[in-house]
């Protein structure tokens, strides 16, 4: 079977559009590059340097640390586990209001879209900042951090799958004269069920890892014993740190692809 070489054009050329697009791109990309300090010959002095670094990630392990380790990745995970559940709690009345198709009023959607976009505007890092001056050191101010960022975000996302709801089962339960919270509960979140699960799962993804960098301000997890064995060149420790993050990450990847598969089909993934 032969593959045709010929655009869809009367001429059989591509369009100068689809051509000129990536050469303006790729043309604004390098006379930006000066502004953020972008250099050429900078990246390829750094190559060596960055080859040393890496080549000191294979090392043995230090196994009296496997222990500790251990102990920092289950409070990273509590602490993603209960930032994710109280996120989804809250956000999913947000979404309702949120939507156009669910939200009572105009004037309430609006507010809850601006609220929901001010929750996200700022990372958790810096909201981890502002906790850890409120309530101290510890695991709680990078929980209360996580659990804000991701009550907007998976607000938005939640409100987006419920707007992409069909509306003729809407129309049916609205009928036989359902009240708009049974509209809402039997019409369109189930729906939105398969995007909902998806959006959490993916979002406890991103919590493992946003848990791994709040170490740095002291807000708990394995960041602050990344942190310190970056700074002081323990790559037998920071390997290990690496692997166990990587690890993780990975096993809830597959356990979003199977949650999700068993959602949508009722089944296992295959």
């Amino acid at each position: 079977m032969s593959v045709p070489t010929r655009s869809p054009t009367p001429s059989g050329r591509p369009p100068p559009a689809l051509i000129l697009l990536p050469v303006g791109v790729v043309a604004l990309l390098v006379a930006t590059a000066p502004l953020l300090d972008v250099d050429a010959k900078r990246l390829l002095h750094a190559v060596p340097a960055l080859l040393d670094f890496a080549g000191h990630l294979f090392v043995a392990p230090d196994w009296a640390y496997l222990p500790d380790l251990l102990r920092r990745m289950l409070e990273t995970l509590e602490m993603t586990l209960i930032a994710t559940l109280v996120a989804t709690v809250l956000s999913m009345p947000l979404a309702v209001l949120a939507a156009r198709n669910a939200s009572p009023h105009p004037a309430v959607f609006h507010a809850a879209r601006q609220v929901l976009s001010a929750m996200r505007a700022l990372p958790e890092l810096v909201w981890a900042l502002v906790f850890v001056s409120a309530v101290g050191l510890g695991p709680l101010p990078g929980i209360l951090a996580m659990a804000l960022v991701t009550v907007g975000f998976m607000g938005k996302a939640f409100a987006e799958a419920i707007e992409m709801a069909d509306p003729r089962p809407v129309e049916g339960v609205r009928a036989v004269g359902a009240t708009r919270v049974q509209v809402v509960s039997f019409a369109l979140l189930p729906q939105a069920l398969p995007d909902l699960v998806g959006t959490t799962v993916y979002v406890l993804d991103h919590n493992v890892r946003s848990a791994a960098i709040l170490g740095l301000v002291g807000a708990g997890g394995i960041g602050y014993d990344m942190v310190m064995a970056m700074r002081l060149y323990e790559f037998d420790r920071l390997t290990p740190i690496a692997v166990a993050i990587y690890l993780v990450v990975t096993v809830l990847d597959r356990l979003s692809d199977r949650l999700r598969a068993r959602v949508i089909h009722g089944r296992g993934a295959p």
